[in-house]
């Protein structure tokens, strides 16, 4: 017989999934395959572009939603963590579904789960398939949550696989070298479809093998595609090789802030290029969709009177060496006081150690849940890299800290996670300063 579970309202639910798995995280696709094909899904008819990579994932899917979104498509998007509101996760036409619609996709999952279980990431990309599928997008687009090859995302067969970048990351699930890591990754790519490379530094041999081996049609930044930048601030985006690139000319920049954005735009729109034939784009179309763009909680700067806050969700070293590069490249005259908080199994003196020299005041927040990080410890482990952090308590007990310490002219960074980022926006929206984001 079926499970027939119901649960009043959405927390209720996911309450529930949190302790139906025995472990939190357990890569391999044969359980949420098993449900999904008792839940009666279908895989996708519109085309599917596949996002992986160590950073600079969520900024390639607003990216494409923005974009296909101004050429007049309809889309789905699928990303993970959210800020605020687990809708954030789910959206349609750039916006997050309803509560009432994950419900229902919920009770179909569970009344499917027969005599399996699925971690609270399975059931969470299993809904999005599910609400996709009634509401027939014309594109959509999925972030990867950990890896590729393995990871549930992967039951969908993408018609373009983007992996963005490689950094060490999740080390204990995915090697702890970048040849590993990058097989993994490539573990999204597809016989005879394109596969988009768009880190900065050429591929490990791995990931080209792992193309080679599948037969993807890999394209890789710096060799298939480069952006080139012009003294306005616009850019240029050549597509092939020599004789036979096509260029794509003056677009504006991407309306994210960071100096990664121009690489990640580069990367995106090369991904679109490859459906031209099914999903048809004017280069009008893809410089509205740049300049629309927005998406919070990545270098995303919020004035509040004399102090300028900035928010972004670096957890890693390699997200941690751009943000220190944009925090120098916007530097102002005043003092930048850092908030940190971060998660308990990330590499926390490697993410401080590349913000050396970019901070005056450092302040360690305390991170909740089950993988979270005491400020206080936070601060021991900063002290092995020669780093004084003050501990300041939660997230907001630490913002506040620091707010009492501004100067005109100072700017706040509150970095270190999701689980820090997400607090903090709604701390400020709760002092009038900006709006949750949903």
């Amino acid at each position: 017989m079926p499970r027939r579970m119901r649960f009043d309202g959405l927390d209720a639910w996911l309450d529930w999934q949190l302790g139906l798995h025995p472990q939190p995280i357990e890569p391999g696709l044969e359980r949420v395959e098993r449900v999904a094909r008792r839940t009666g899904w279908s895989p996708p008819d519109c085309p599917v572009i596949t996002i992986g990579g160590t950073n600079g994932k969520g900024s390639c899917v607003a990216l494409a939603d923005s974009i296909l979104r101004a050429g007049g498509y309809r889309t789905g998007t699928f990303t993970s963590p959210h800020l605020v509101s687990y809708v954030e996760r789910i959206r349609l036409q750039g916006q997050a579904v309803s509560a009432a619609s994950l419900v229902v996709s919920f009770e179909r999952i569970a009344d499917a789960l027969g005599p399996d279980t699925l971690t609270f990431f399975e059931f969470n990309t299993l809904a999005a398939l599910l609400i996709f599928e009634t509401a027939e997008p014309d594109a959509i687009v999925l972030e990867v949550g950990m890896g590729g090859r393995l990871d549930a995302v992967n039951i969908v067969d993408a018609d373009v696989a983007v992996v963005v970048s490689l950094g060490i990351d999740h080390a204990e699930w995915l090697g702890a070298d970048l040849e590993s890591i990058a097989r993994e990754k490539a573990g999204i790519f597809r016989a005879g479809r394109p596969a988009v490379y768009g880190g900065e530094e050429p591929p490990p041999d791995s990931l080209i093998e792992a193309a080679h081996a599948e037969g993807a049609l890999l394209r890789i930044r710096g060799r298939d595609f480069r952006e080139v930048r012009r003294a306005t601030g616009r850019w240029d985006l050549v597509l092939g090789k020599q004789e036979a690139a096509e260029r794509l000319a003056d677009l504006p920049a991407p309306a994210l802030a960071g100096i990664a954005q121009i690489g990640n735009a580069a990367t995106t729109i090369t991904a679109i290029r490859e459906l031209q034939s099914r999903l048809p784009l004017t280069v009008d179309a893809i410089a509205r969709g740049l300049e629309r763009v927005a998406l919070p909680g990545r270098f995303e700067r919020i004035a509040d009177r004399d102090v300028e806050w900035i928010l972004d969700v670096a957890h890693n070293p390699a997200a941690a060496r751009v943000l220190a590069a944009s925090l120098r490249a916007t530097r102002g005259r005043g003092r930048t006081i850092a908030v940190c908080g971060m998660l308990a199994d990330k590499d926390v003196p490697g993410v401080l150690a590349e913000l050396r020299g970019c901070v005056d005041t450092w302040i360690a927040a305390t991170t909740e849940g089950p993988r979270g990080l005491d400020g206080i410890e936070l601060a021991r482990r900063a002290s092995t890299v020669n780093l004084d952090l003050h501990p300041g308590g939660g997230i907001g007990e630490a913002m506040h800290f620091a707010r009492s310490r501004v100067r005109e002219g100072d700017r706040i960074v509150v970095f270190g996670s999701f689980h820090t980022v997400g607090p903090a926006l709604e701390e400020l929206a709760r002092a009038g300063v900006v709006a949750t984001h949903g």
